[in-house]
Formats: C-alpha cells, structure tokens, sequence
C-alpha cells in the first residue's frame, strides 16, 4: 500500500496528522521526521504530539533536530502549555542553542503561573535583562542627545 504521505521529499509532511504513521516512520527511519512532528503539533492534540516531538529532538540529523525545537515552539504557542516530556527536553537543551526560539515561545505563550520553576526563573532573568539593556540604550541616548547639546553651544 501505497503512503499519501511524502517522506521521500518531505512533501506534504506539514500537513501530519496521524500519530501511529510518524511512529512508524520513526521505526522506518524515514529522514523528514523533524518535518512531521510540526506537522503532528499543528494537527493533534498536545498530547499526542509530545511523545513524538520528544523523540525527534533526539535525531541525529542537526536539520531535522531543530525542526522539532520549532516543533516544540509551534505547541507552546497553539496550546499555551507544554507536556512535562517537553519542558524537560527544553531544559536540557537549554538556552543559546536550538531550544533557543522554542524556550522564547513557551516563556511568552505559556502563562507564567503554568511554567516549571526552571522556566519561571528563565523568564525573569530575561525579563531583567532587557528591563536593563533599554535603561542603559536610553542612558546612552541621554548622554549623547547632552554631547550634542554641549558642542552645540560652543
């Protein structure tokens, strides 16, 4: 029997939304996996997207990788909240690399109450962060628009 879906080409891989077929693309070793799984976070339920996208982020294929990050992203967003599975992988990613964009998606689409204490922390540490880089770019608009102002005067 023939698959409707494109696992060859990638094709049509978006469009996901049967979990068992990923499974057993998974156990084919199939090379658009990461592709699927955003495909399965668009057309499932969180809960059935998990498991999945939990296991793409451990493929060997940096490419097909990141797409499940994006994956993980794309879920935070649709469903303001991630599974446990999920927050854990994000975790041991970390920051800076390609948990990067999914860990900035669940910190704004997922409610800070909802967050695991690892997730409220990074939240705050970023939310401090940039509270401090605008004080220091408008100090420094601040002293130059004074320079200006000074040799103006001269």
């Amino acid at each position: 029997m023939e698959s409707k879906w494109g696992w060859a080409t990638g094709e049509g891989l978006l469009g996901m939304d049967d979990p068992v077929e990923v499974d057993a693309a998974f156990e084919r070793g199939e090379p658009y996996l990461g592709t699927a799984v955003i495909g399965l976070a668009f057309n499932c339920s969180l809960e059935e997207a998990s498991p999945r996208i939990v296991r793409a982020m451990q493929l060997p294929d940096p490419g097909q990788r990141g797409f499940a990050f994006t994956a993980a992203g794309a879920a935070a967003r649709l469903n303001g909240a991630l599974t446990p599975e999920l927050y854990a992988a994000l975790r041991e990613e970390g920051p800076g690399g390609f948990a990067e964009h999914a860990i900035r998606d669940t910190l704004t689409f997922v409610p800070f109450r909802q967050l695991p204490p690892w997730f409220k922390r990074r939240k705050m540490v970023t939310r401090t962060r940039n509270k401090l880089e605008s004080w220091w770019l408008r100090s420094g608009e601040t002293v130059g628009n004074a320079w200006n102002t000074l040799r103006r005067r001269r």
